[in-house]
Parts: C-alpha cells; sequence; structure tokens
C-alpha cells in the first residue's frame, strides 16, 4: 500500500511539473514572443562555409542562454574555419544527475531555385498549411492576434535543426517561468557542423572531456513518429559520402560521328550503379550484409509494438512500390543502405546537345548500421567497382592512364564519415527519461532501436564514455535535407514541453 501511495505522489507531481508548463506554453503572449525570436534566428544563413554567419549563429544562441542567466561559452576545434560549439550548464543543487542536451544549428546547404515561388530559404515565411496541400503565405501575426498551432514556418532549418536548439533553450525558461527549478544538472552543446559529418566535434570533445562529462546525452534533432506520438531513439545509423565517377573521351564528340564507337560515360555509370542493387533495392554486393548486428529480442519486440505507418507514407508520397519487397519499415532502417545522392553528366533541358559527355559521376550516401565499419563499407564498394572491371584510382587520370586502363573510376570519400551507435534499450536513466516525457501525453512513447538518420553519435560513446538516446520533435513531413524545409508550430511547442520535462524528471 506504501509502495502505491509512492507512485501516486511521484505521478501527481508529473502531472502538476506538466501542467504548469503547459499553460506556459501555451499562453497567446509566449507563442508570439518566442514566434518573432524564433524567426529572426531563422534568417541568420547557418550554412557551414559562411564563416561570419555561422559565427553569428553561435553568437545568437550564446545571446539566449546568456539571457537565462545559463553561464556558455564557445569551444573551438583549432582548426582553420571550424564552426564553435556553443557550450552551457546550469548546476542544480542536491542534483545527483546529470543530462546534456545536444541540437545542432548548422543546415545543409540550400538552392533557392528549388524552393515554391515566394519562399526563400532565409527570408522565414508563415503559411496556414503544407505548400504542396495548398497552403496559402499569411502574415505574422502581432501579439493581439491569435496564433493556429496547425500553421507551418518555412525557411531553412526550421526543422533540422535549430528547432532543436530553440526548444531546448525555451524548454529551460519554462521552467524558470513557472517558478520551478530543474531536479538535473544541465548541460548545453550546440553544434556548428552536423550537416557536414561533425568533422571537428572529435577534436572539441578531447579537448573538452571534463566539462563534457553527464549521465545520459539527450539529442534533439530529427521527426516524431509518422503517426504523430512522441517517441524516444536509442540509436542512428552511420554515414559516408563517397564520390564515384567514370571516364569516355577527353573531350566531347559528336553523337552521331562518334556514336556506337565512342563510350558514353553516362551509360558506364548506370549500368555500374545498377549493379549494386537488385529490382526489390537489396543490395548484392558480395558481403555487404555479413557483419551487421542483429536485434536483440527486445529490440524486435519493440518494433514490434510501434504502429505500422506505411499506408500513411504510400499515400502522402504517392508511392505505388516501394523498395524492400515487403519488409517491415523499420526491420528495413536496421540495414545499410546505399543512395544515389545525384549524377551528373553532360546537360538536359534548354541545354542539351547532341553529345557524348567526358565524364559521369555520382555521389553515394552509404548508410550503416551497427556492426559495419566505415572504412571496410567503402572497400566493399571499391571491391565491386574493380570486379566489375574497373581500374579504381583515387585522383583525374592521366592521358597515358586513360590508354593504359580500358575502365577507369575515381572514387572519393568524403570527410565526416562515421559508424552507426545503438545504446540498450533497457538503460534504466533513459527509461527515467521515457517516463518523464510519457508525463505530457495519454498514451504510450514508442520507442525504437535506430532511426534511419544520422548523427556521429558514436563519438559520445568512444570519447566521452557517454550514452546518447535521441528525442527528436518535429513533425515527419518536414522537407529537412530538401527545399520548402518547414514546421509545424505545434511540434515546437509540444518539443518544449517535452525538453522542460526532460529537465525535471525523477
Amino acid at each position: 500500500m506504501k509502495n502505491i501511495f509512492i507512485i501516486l505522489l511521484l505521478l501527481s507531481e508529473f502531472a502538476s511539473y506538466s501542467q504548469s508548463f503547459h499553460s506556459y506554453i501555451f499562453d497567446q503572449k509566449n507563442q508570439y514572443a518566442w514566434l518573432k525570436e524564433y524567426t529572426d534566428f531563422l534568417a541568420i544563413p547557418n550554412v557551414l562555409g559562411d564563416s561570419l554567419n555561422m559565427i553569428k549563429n553561435a553568437q545568437r544562441i550564446s545571446e539566449m542562454l546568456t539571457r537565462l542567466h545559463v553561464k556558455n561559452e564557445l569551444l573551438f576545434s583549432g582548426r582553420k574555419n571550424s564552426a564553435p560549439c556553443v557550450y552551457g550548464e546550469v548546476m542544480t543543487p542536491g542534483a545527483t544527475t546529470t543530462i546534456a542536451f545536444y541540437a545542432h544549428y548548422d543546415g545543409q546547404p540550400v538552392n533557392p531555385k528549388q524552393w515554391a515561388d515566394g519562399l526563400e530559404p532565409f527570408k522565414p515565411s508563415l503559411l496556414d498549411n503544407r505548400i504542396d496541400k495548398g497552403g496559402k503565405r499569411i502574415a505574422f501575426p502581432n501579439e493581439n492576434e491569435p496564433i493556429n498551432s496547425t500553421w507551418r514556418l518555412y525557411a531553412r532549418a526550421s526543422s533540422d535543426d535549430k528547432a532543436g536548439v530553440y526548444a531546448i533553450i525555451q524548454a529551460y525558461e519554462t521552467i524558470l517561468q513557472s517558478n520551478q527549478k530543474p531536479t538535473i544538472n544541465i548541460k548545453f552543446l550546440f553544434e556548428g557542423e552536423e550537416e557536414a559529418g561533425s568533422i571537428n566535434l572529435d577534436e572539441i570533445f578531447h579537448r573538452n572531456t571534463a566539462k563534457l562529462s553527464a549521465d545520459l546525452w539527450v539529442i534533439c534533432d530529427g521527426p516524431r513518429h509518422v503517426s504523430g506520438k512522441k517517441q524516444v531513439v536509442f540509436g542512428v545509423r552511420g554515414d559516408v559520402n563517397l564520390d564515384l565517377k567514370v571516364y569516355g573521351s577527353k573531350r566531347p564528340l559528336h553523337s552521331g560521328n562518334y556514336g556506337n564507337w565512342a563510350p558514353n560515360p553516362a551509360m558506364r555509370l548506370a549500368q555500374l550503379l545498377a549493379s549494386m542493387k537488385d529490382k526489390n533495392g537489396k543490395i548484392i554486393i558480395p558481403g555487404f550484409y555479413d557483419d551487421v548486428t542483429p536485434l536483440s529480442e527486445s529490440e524486435k519486440k519493440a518494433i514490434a509494438l510501434v504502429p505500422n505507418i506505411e499506408s500513411i507514407l504510400k499515400e502522402d508520397l504517392a508511392l505505388g512500390l516501394p523498395d524492400g519487397n515487403g519488409k517491415n519499415f523499420l526491420e528495413l532502417l536496421s540495414l545499410p543502405t546505399i543512395n544515389i545522392n545525384g549524377m551528373a553528366s553532360g546537360n538536359i533541358g534548354a541545354m542539351a546537345s547532341n553529345q557524348i559527355p567526358t565524364d559521369a559521376t555520382a555521389v553515394l550516401d552509404l548508410r550503416l548500421v551497427k556492426g559495419n565499419d566505415v572504412n571496410k563499407q567503402i572497400e566493399k564498394i571499391k571491391t565491386h567497382v574493380k570486379n566489375q572491371g574497373y581500374t579504381v584510382l583515387d585522383h583525374e587520370p592521366s592521358d597515358d592512364e586513360r590508354k593504359q586502363y580500358p575502365l577507369i573510376a575515381k572514387i572519393t570519400a568524403r570527410a565526416g564519415g562515421y559508424n552507426a551507435q545503438r545504446t540498450p534499450m533497457d538503460l534504466p536513466i533513459a527509461q527515467r527519461v521515457v517516463q518523464a516525457i510519457k508525463t505530457t501525453v495519454d498514451y504510450d512513447i514508442i520507442r525504437i532501436p535506430s532511426a534511419g538518420g544520422s548523427l556521429p553519435l558514436f563519438l559520445f560513446e568512444k570519447i566521452l564514455g557517454a550514452q546518447p538516446i535521441s528525442v527528436p520533435i518535429v513533425n515527419y513531413d518536414n522537407n529537412q535535407h530538401a527545399e520548402n524545409e518547414n514546421l509545424q508550430l505545434q511540434y515546437l511547442w509540444e518539443g518544449i514541453e517535452t525538453m522542460a520535462a526532460i529537465m525535471m524528471m525523477k
């Protein structure tokens, strides 16, 4: 009886925390202030390489933390032109648990011409619905006008991942303004190079190992479940990008005068890429799946409990026949992939001409799962290409090499490749996080072993000796990494509530 009373008391405490947060977060005046501040934040370009604006982003985050009296500083790797991490901490008297919160403020490169008419990546726009569902641009409200939580905010990084940065910071503000104190020690780390593969995060970790120690890392990145339910993710896939280039003649040739004699590199590349997968999307490169760590029984059970969302996705994406030959969506996410990010050879559209191009290039995106090693996955690709008769080089071929080798492929790996990571689903402190999030909703939190996306979470284990879990907050249909990226406002408000609940966890 005593134990039941204690449980009920704890649940009532959680409920009071959640209710006070909810009242503050869904107060119209607070939402208006947040929307204004967030759109100003999104208007700062955040593509790596634009060093001045990357520093502006870091400084803006520092200003937001300073406003809340959070001790903070910029952490640099010492490597030239690297973007800093913003670090902050709040030590709570009497707290015995330290949770570190991570999100990244950089975004994917943008091609403004690909965005819908009237939308610009760094001029945030408010729409009353998704643009491909007839959404219309509307004026930003003033503080006396109601805010509809179903509205969409369009801008680069609106979802990936300035939403994570802002939700974490405003969660702490919510606690303070609700006249409460965190139950844990809080550490903040906001990175500026995640979209480039976190190429300097290892150095920052090595330089600040003691400072960044924590009992658990909560990664706020990626979308919630397609059903809209909140979820906790216990792992991520690894990632590496390869440039694959094949060659024809050293200069363009007239397709009539030389067709059927001069080899076409675009055709060769298409054939080479087609040799890597069967018609169902299964990779047929020998040994590609051999080192995959199988899912545990508890992970399989967790997957079995996740609602099936394939019919929703097929309808939303207008897909008649997905890859996978009928396998479960989450089961497919637990396997390594080869994706073609893009291909280029010759010209198309108004610039098309009757020529045989000189070369053809593809950018391959390899997603890794637990058990894969990034360098071994690259070697599997190279070995396969060699087995198709190609000589593989890591440099542009000379004239002598062109004449010596009938088939040449240049394969180079881009910087920033990393392995997958997976945290045990029964980790006690992670279960405390799940229970804290549960206080904000009236359904069971979805838990999955691994996300389909990638983050360099293996570095948290390797260098910091820490276990990370991911708590995504944004809508699944946010167009991250592509044109017309967007955030449904409801998800930002609920994301703030989620992060606040974790900061108050028992």
